[in-house]
């Protein structure tokens, strides 16, 4: 796996403050999102304050339509990567997939406090721009790939209950619902 190292935002930045994550119901989590055109100071920006949104958040991964931006931009930090493998993909695509499949656990921080299992590719292969603007491939398994399929999916509207039987979707949208009447 090679994957460059755009790391958790600068504490010196100016603009390395939390965004707010927007929830399941705003239209920018079903719209596909806009190519980035060039990874400019404006995306680098963008891209340190989602780490920080994301680590506030207690997230995995983020995408930018989650932040109310509709751009292919997504950062990621999943453990045993811990910090030192914390990234950016930049007009992200999955390029090959596997044919094994795997159900794993997942959950979004635009939908919070509900989970659901989702069944995906076990490994994939991602090619995208870091936040330097340089190419990058990356081969992820296991939790890695899942997450990054999870942002990879938020970037072209698609939200990960959009995977389950409408019956669990129907029973994971009902205890959301119950869930944010109660907050």
């Amino acid at each position: 796996m090679r994957v460059s190292f755009d790391g958790p935002p600068r504490a010196e930045s100016p603009a390395a403050r939390v965004l707010e994550i927007v929830r399941l119901g705003a239209p920018v989590l079903r719209r596909r999102a806009q190519e980035v055109e060039e990874v400019d100071d404006g995306v680098r920006e963008l891209v340190d304050r989602m780490f920080l949104t994301m680590y506030t958040g207690e997230g995995q991964g983020l995408a930018a339509p989650q932040v109310d931006v509709s751009r292919r931009v997504a950062v990621v930090d999943v453990p045993p990567q811990g910090k030192g493998g914390a990234f950016a993909m930049i007009n992200p695509r999955v390029t090959a997939a596997s044919g094994e499949v795997a159900r794993g656990v997942e959950g979004c921080l635009s939908i919070p406090g509900v989970w659901g299992t989702v069944e995906r590719p076990v490994e994939v292969v991602v090619e995208a721009l870091d936040a330097r603007g340089e190419p990058f491939r990356l081969e992820a398994d296991g939790e890695l790939a899942r997450c990054v399929q999870h942002e990879i999916d938020h970037l072209a509207g698609i939200l990960y209950i959009d995977h389950l039987s409408p019956l669990a979707r129907r029973m994971l949208l009902d205890r959301y619902r119950k869930q944010a009447k109660a907050r």
